[in-house]
């Protein structure tokens, strides 16, 4: 599956939230945090300038959003449509991040909500949990 990506827009909001509602509402209710429309559109716009699309066969399939600075790459938010889930999607992007992160000597950061079993798949790329806060974990990947 060749995957490409594009910069997210306005007219993608109605994609992203739909896709986020899918992927992580059981998540935000089991940890008793907001799902109302108004959280979800500020969560979809919170560093909006970092989001892109991520593209299969024309169609928009998820969303990856990161921060790179001089010193570290921190996953945003990483989201794959619910039917697409379990195909090592997630996986080969994580992967192409770790691989780059390493090419720059780049740290690799990210956080989980505890209820979200995501958690396993950072940890089986090598990702350590750093800390945590009551809804998080803080997760690492050093090279």
């Amino acid at each position: 599956m060749e995957l490409a990506y594009r910069k997210a827009t306005e007219e993608d909001i109605d994609f992203l939230f739909d896709l986020r509602m899918q992927t992580m509402t059981e998540h935000y209710v089991s940890s008793h945090l907001p799902t109302d429309e108004e959280s979800t559109i500020k969560r979809i716009l919170y560093r909006f300038e970092n989001a892109h699309l991520i593209i299969v066969e024309n169609q928009p399939i998820g969303l990856l959003k990161l921060s790179i600075n001089e010193k570290d790459i921190e996953i945003l938010q990483l989201q794959i449509h619910p039917a697409l889930q379990g195909k090592g999607i997630g996986k080969s992007i994580l992967k192409g991040i770790l691989s780059k992160a390493a090419s720059s000597q780049k740290t690799v950061r990210l956080s989980v909500l505890k209820t979200n079993q995501a958690k396993r798949l950072y940890l089986s790329l090598g990702f350590k949990i750093i800390s945590e806060d009551q809804y998080s974990f803080h997760m690492e990947f050093n090279h």
